[in-house]
């Protein structure tokens, strides 16, 4: 299937994040020309993208023949603590690129990255079945919405792999680095999930972007596990001892100000069909990522 129209400029929002500063290089590398957005001070643009107006002169500016969204408040906690910071990053942010796409004269489609987070209960979960359980959840669905908006591929997904993003870590770092340097941690045993590596994660990003699929899909690795389980496997692919690793229920944490939905497996069949692709398995995926680390 080819795309109606050649994608050639592409203007990545939250290019400095843990998938951004990946996804950035991925994209360039496939000879796309990136406008790459963030708020440190090596990104060319720093629009405040909770401000109409340096958004849609953002948009205007880089002409985009396509926009990949990443900017959202991700801390769940703090999401629940302060509702109207999180209405402010992950809402209104969505609501104002496409307010900005639809002032283009030229078509211009939307890649929103959204989150598993937005089902709960028994696993495997497609679609339409979306069981919100804390704010976070509530204002990534509420901002999935706003993108329907316009012509855009919305997928909910979760992934892993190796940073390389200064100051930003993923679960694969903190096993690592905790492991290395042989401290103990608590892995939970009742939440389950089926995360992408972020490579896989940035190759079904490039085939969105050729084949632009308009809907909500689920992105996610075949046959998920638990958090304990996934780490245990990856330890072990990484040549660690797994002693150091501490099965632990998420009802034994007394801490949290939000609500954590116990199971977020993603049933991925309508992407798949729909992409005529076949996912990988969470243990495949688990094993290549150890080989960045080792």
């Amino acid at each position: 299937m080819k795309p109606d129209s050649p994608i050639k400029k592409i203007l990545l929002l939250g290019s400095t994040g843990l998938l951004g500063c990946i996804l950035s290089k991925d994209l360039e590398e496939h000879g796309y020309e990136v406008h790459s957005h963030g708020l440190n001070k090596k990104t060319v643009y720093k629009a405040n993208l909770i401000k109409f107006q340096e958004t849609n002169e953002l948009v205007l500016k880089t002409q985009p023949d396509l926009i990949i969204n990443l900017v959202a408040l991700t801390d769940v906690d703090l999401c629940e603590r302060e509702p109207n910071l999180a209405y402010l990053l992950n809402i209104k942010t969505v609501e104002n690129i496409v307010a900005s796409i639809k002032k283009l004269t030229q078509k211009c489609h939307l890649i929103h990255l959204s989150t598993d987070q937005v089902y709960d209960g028994i696993g495997l979960h497609s679609e339409p079945n979306v069981a919100l359980k804390n704010y976070y959840a509530f204002s990534k669905y509420a901002s999935e919405l706003a993108a329907l908006n316009v012509s855009s591929t919305i997928l909910r997904t979760n992934f892993f792999g190796r940073s390389i993003c200064e100051g930003r870590s993923s679960i694969t770092d903190w096993i690592f680095n905790s492991l290395k340097d042989k401290k103990n941690i608590q892995v939970f045993d009742d939440i389950l999930f089926s995360p992408l590596s972020i490579n896989s994660l940035c190759k079904m990003i490039r085939l969105c972007i050729e084949k632009k699929p308009v809907g909500i899909f689920n992105l996610g690795a075949h046959s998920g596990m638990s958090k304990s389980e996934f780490a245990h496997k990856f330890a072990t692919k990484c040549g660690f001892s797994t002693t150091l690793l501490n099965p632990v229920s998420i009802k034994s944490i007394d801490f949290l100000a939000a609500y954590r939905p116990k199971d977020m497996r993603l049933n991925c069949a309508s992407f798949q069909e729909k992409m005529n692709i076949e996912l990988p398995s969470l243990l495949g995926e688990i094993e290549v990522v150890a080989k960045d680390y080792i």
